[in-house]
């Protein structure tokens, strides 16, 4: 049996009792196989799909992107492993600062496609990641080669400073 309720679809699986148990989540196709799975999950299945289409999966390639990535918690790991230069930006919504940066993080992501990738991490829905750093203040820029530090910038910063410091290691 099967009903809709404000856009999710709930699923009600009968067991050997004849009681059924209510799960929430989607429907999707697999192949030849129609499979439920929960939002949670479809939301970590499109991550990784969209993980596997901006980085190669030899890490040779850089994706060309002309606009800041967004980076989780669940992928920081796995982009910049598979990045040779990532400059990513900890910042936060309420943040005045995060916000003065923010037109000079995408410029420079569409100024360094192809040799650079940018992304944005948002420390309040990702704090381990930020707390791994060590990021107290933001906002904090890290510049990351071949998945380690090799500098970073803390506070609003004009776009030449910044740019500085990726000049130094893309030699």
């Amino acid at each position: 049996m099967e009903r809709i309720e404000q856009g999710l679809r709930l699923l009600v699986v009968s067991g050997d009792s004849g009681r059924g148990a209510v799960k929430r989540g989607r429907r999707t196709k697999m192949g030849n196989h129609e499979q439920f799975i929960s939002d949670e999950e479809l939301k970590r299945t499109r991550r990784k799909e969209k993980l596997k289409e901006l980085v190669d999966s030899k890490g040779e390639k850089q994706e060309v992107a002309n606009e800041p990535l967004h980076v989780s918690d669940a992928d920081f790991n796995d982009i910049v492993n598979k990045n040779t230069l990532t400059l990513i930006d900890f910042w936060a919504s309420w943040c005045g600062p995060c916000r003065v940066l923010a037109p000079t993080i995408e410029e420079l992501a569409k100024d360094y496609a192809g040799r650079v990738l940018v992304g944005k991490l948002n420390v309040d829905e990702n704090p381990t990641t930020a707390e791994r750093f060590q990021v107290f203040s933001i906002p904090t820029v890290l510049i990351m080669k071949k998945g380690k530090e090799v500098d970073r910038i803390v506070g609003c910063v004009p776009k030449d400073n910044i740019e500085a410091a990726l000049k130094k290691h893309l030699g």
